[in-house]
């Protein structure tokens, strides 16, 4: 199967509506030439779960100040008022999860497990809404497992065939959501052939991986 598609054909298995977990710290390991095509696009409503929301003019944050999100799922959003702003206004909702506890939540999706059991933000705005549970003795907040309709990953190294390769903090939550999340697109930083990558280093293995599509940042 080729996998390789234009960033159009890309973008266009995004719909209005959709859930769509997108890689990245603060823009490192975030695939911007698919997220300035989606800005192009116009697409809206979406629901984006991510670290955080980047900058205004960088990443995610694109699509924050361009009002194509709906609702943010991410550990933080100091980095883009944009964000603050949106929320305090009631335009967009957000969703603020721990970072662990939102990795945690995105493995849980990939793994197909109905939750997990933290302590983490028992007694805070964290726990609200939210089951807790006692196990000998102690209180644990049910944290719910994330899965989306599109994850959008940024690599380093990828081949034809879809095997990934991260460099340095670039990993991040990137190999998370491959597992996550119905359809898959990887933007490649370098598309090599099969076998370039040794495959000890392989970091997304290719069968996680429906699309890729060639593109720098």
């Amino acid at each position: 199967m080729n996998k390789l598609i234009s960033i159009d054909e890309a973008v266009a298995k995004i719909q209005d509506g959709m859930t769509v977990m997108i890689g990245g710290f603060l823009a490192v390991g975030t695939p911007e030439a698919i997220i300035d095509a989606l800005v192009k696009k116009g697409v809206k409503d979406l629901t984006i779960i991510a670290n955080d929301t980047g900058f205004p003019d960088r990443g995610i944050g694109k699509l924050i100040v361009n009002k194509q999100v709906k609702k943010t799922i991410a550990s933080h959003i100091g980095t883009n008022k944009e964000t603050g702003n949106q929320m305090n206004s009631g335009e967009m909702e957000v969703e603020l999860s721990p970072q662990g506890t939102l990795a945690e939540r995105i493995r849980c999706g990939g793994a197909g497990l109905g939750g997990f059991l933290t302590p983490t933000g028992l007694g805070t705005i964290v726990q609200d809404g939210k089951e807790v549970i006692t196990v000998d003795g102690q209180e644990y907040i049910l944290e719910k497992p994330l899965k989306a309709d599109v994850a959008l990953l940024f690599g380093s190294k990828v081949d034809k065939k879809g095997n990934v390769y991260y460099n340095q903090a670039t990993r991040n939550f990137n190999p998370l959501i491959a597992t996550a999340a119905d359809t898959v697109i990887v933007q490649a930083e370098e598309l090599v052939e099969v076998g370039d990558i040794d495959p000890n280093v392989v970091m997304t293995p290719y069968i996680f991986v429906d699309y890729i599509v060639k593109g720098e940042n």
